[in-house]
Formats: C-alpha cells, structure tokens, sequence
C-alpha cells in the first residue's frame, strides 16, 4: 500500500513508524512544511514542500518583524501557513496514496485535504488534543474548521476522564510507537556508583532545566548522582536559555555533577538512554512528548510532570512517578523518593521495558489506523 504523510516537519515520534511501515513492505511519502536542524532519514526522507511565496512574506513580516522579540511567534506558521497549492497536488495526485495522514486542523491540512477528497483518498487527521475532551464546540467558525479536515482523528493524548469530558465517535486514542531498546538483563546500571540521570528537551525555558537543576543540587549531598542534559540550541532564544543553564551550573560550581550537551544527532541518542540510570522530563505545557517511551524502551524509570499530555504512558508507582506540574518542591520530593530505593528504580526500568513491549509497538498502530480507514472506504460521516 502507499501511506502519504503530510505535517509540519518530520518529527522524531513518526521515526518507529515509518521503520514499521517500510519493513512491511508498504510505500511511504512523507510531505512537510519545513525541516528542522535535528532530524534522521534513516528510514524515509521527506518531501520538503514549504509555503507559497505569499504566505513567506506574511511569516517573515510575522516573526522577524511583527514580533521579533517573542520566542513562540515561529509556530504561528503551523496552523496558518499555507502551501504552494500546485506542487501539492502534484505530489498527491502523482503519488495516488492509500490511506493520508494529515497533521492539525492547519490552513495546510485544509489544502490536502481539499486535493484527497476529490480524488478519493481517505484521510485521517492526526494531531495531539486530548482523546477526552470537551463536547465539540458548534458555533459557524467550528463548523467550518470541521467540514475542511478530515472526520475521523487520531490522537497519542488520552486526557483526564473528568465530568464533562467526552470521546467522540470518531475519536481514536494510536499511542506513539517505540522499537525496543534494551532489556533490563542486557544493559548496565549505576556505573561508578552513581544514579546517572537524564534529562532531553530543547533548551526552552518551559522545559525547566534550572528547576531540575536546583533539585540536583539539594540532593548532591544524600546520593551520588550525575545529570546530564540534552537538548536543542539552534535558534538565538535557545542558545540565550542554555546560556542560563551552563551559568547557572558554573555559579553552583555543579561542573562535576552537570553535563550540558547540545544538538546531539538522533544517531547517538541510544548512548544517552544507555548510561543513564533515570529519565526525567520535567516541562510543563508538554502536549506530547515521547521520550519518556524511549527511556522506557531502554528499561529506565521515569519522572513526568503529571499535566504532560502523553504522561498516561507512565504508570505512578509501577513505571515512574508523577510529579505535580510546575511544582519544584513536589519535583525534589519524587525525585528524593526514587534515588532512596535503587531496587525500586531496576524493577520499575523493567516494568516500563514490558509497557513498551505490550502496548507501544507498531502492531497496534497499524491494526488501528487500518480499521479507520476501513471506516472512511464504508462511507463514515
């Protein structure tokens, strides 16, 4: 079969499914809005499609113009931008897709699907809203938005089942998909006697390293332990905030127990998750993150914040734990807890490496998007 993916970069999450997909033999195009510095084309290399010229006068005018001093004013792209609608359909109609992935209910998405519907093609949406939600907004502008993208969606986000929350009839809950990594009885633990943490995000000031690293150093006296972060510096906001990060680590004189590393390529990631002992992400205003399934998958325990929107992927007590969002004290005090018990931590690396292998694996995104598509092909309003 063909798959066509159309989203706004090729994002390491899609990188076990597209493995998944091409090992079985099926036919992938991958379209998308923009590259990013770090990504693998290991196993499909994108379509770099772009914006119209249009739209990339109104984006420079956005973002180096308009608001040139605000770090988010580049996503604004995601949702607004649209594409160079002849080379669009050009790679659609010339590829003749099975099944297309669209991600967001984008300006770009609205194109895509516009070109599939006539055609044919069936169409999923993807994007990372909550798969329990509020009941859906009816006023005109909602409507629309509606009647332009695709009617059935996936998403990796559960959401709290809260009163007042629903799961709409078209609504899919496809988890992010992990190769596993490394067993518990094939990888080592504690070299040199220290609790060797991780910690991988971009260098943004949500992802709350300096957070991290005020608990480090509260607990650098009860435990010998080592930190180690990871993350993005490309653009000018991002290399100011590590900037902060390695000054801070400096004036804390934590040379010794810190490692800040940048732009580590996708190829070497498997080294980090291997010398580490635990696994800690504590941003906040996370919609989905899958690092945590890929220490998992390297049999690590882990540190979530608990309004992370993929935080369902770790069991508190069995997998990791959950820490209150935003709440440092709440952040030392699991992380305290986990260093207490190393016993602990083992049985919960293994039990997070059985959660990938159960419930994380391409299998299940596969059956899943199978059975919407059959949906659609049956005429689904």
């Amino acid at each position: 079969m063909k798959f066509l993916y159309v989203a706004p970069r090729y994002h390491t999450n899609q990188m076990d499914i597209m493995k998944g997909l091409t090992g079985l033999g099926h036919e992938v195009r991958f379209i998308s809005h923009y590259a990013a510095v770090i990504e693998d084309y290991s196993c499909v290399t994108p379509i770099v499609l772009g914006y119209s010229r249009l739209y990339r006068l109104i984006d420079f005018l956005y973002v180096k113009v308009i608001h040139r001093k605000d770090p988010t004013a580049i996503v604004f792209k995601i949702q607004h931008g649209f594409p160079p609608l002849r080379k669009l359909k050009k790679l659609i109609c010339g590829f003749e897709p099975d099944l297309v992935i669209l991600r967001e209910r984008s300006v770009y998405s609205m194109a895509a699907y516009y070109i599939c519907k006539k055609k044919g093609y069936p169409c999923i949406l993807y994007n990372q809203n909550p798969l329990w939600s509020e009941p859906a907004k009816t006023d005109l502008r909602h409507r629309l938005v509606d009647r332009m993208t695709p009617p059935l969606r996936m998403t990796p986000v559960m959401g709290e089942k809260k009163p007042g929350m629903t799961v709409k009839e078209n609504d899919y809950f496809v988890p992010f998909v992990v190769e596993p990594g490394k067993p518990p009885e094939n990888r080592t633990y504690f070299e040199g006697g220290r609790v060797h943490i991780l910690c991988i995000g971009k260098y943004e000031i949500r992802k709350h390293h300096l957070e991290l690293l005020r608990a480090v150093e509260q607990l650098g006296d009860k435990y010998e332990i080592h930190l180690t972060l990871v993350g993005e510096a490309t653009n000018h906001f991002q290399k100011a905030y590590c900037g902060q990060v390695k000054k801070f680590v400096q004036e804390h004189r934590m040379e010794n127990v810190v490692t800040v590393k940048t732009n580590v390529p996708r190829r070497d990631m498997e080294q980090e998750y291997l010398a580490a002992d635990l696994y800690v992400i504590p941003s906040t205003l996370e919609m989905a993150s899958v690092s945590q399934l890929e220490a998992m998958s390297y049999s690590l325990p882990v540190i979530c914040s608990d309004k992370n929107g993929t935080s369902c992927y770790v069991e508190d007590g069995v997998t990791g734990y959950l820490f209150r969002d935003c709440d440092e004290a709440d952040l030392l005090r699991r992380l305290d807890e986990m260093l207490s018990d190393r016993e602990r931590m083992l049985s919960m690396g293994a039990a997070g490496y059985g959660a990938v292998v159960e419930k994380y694996n391409f299998n299940k995104y596969f059956d899943t998007i199978m059975g919407m598509r059959e949906r659609i092909c049956g005429g689904v309003k």
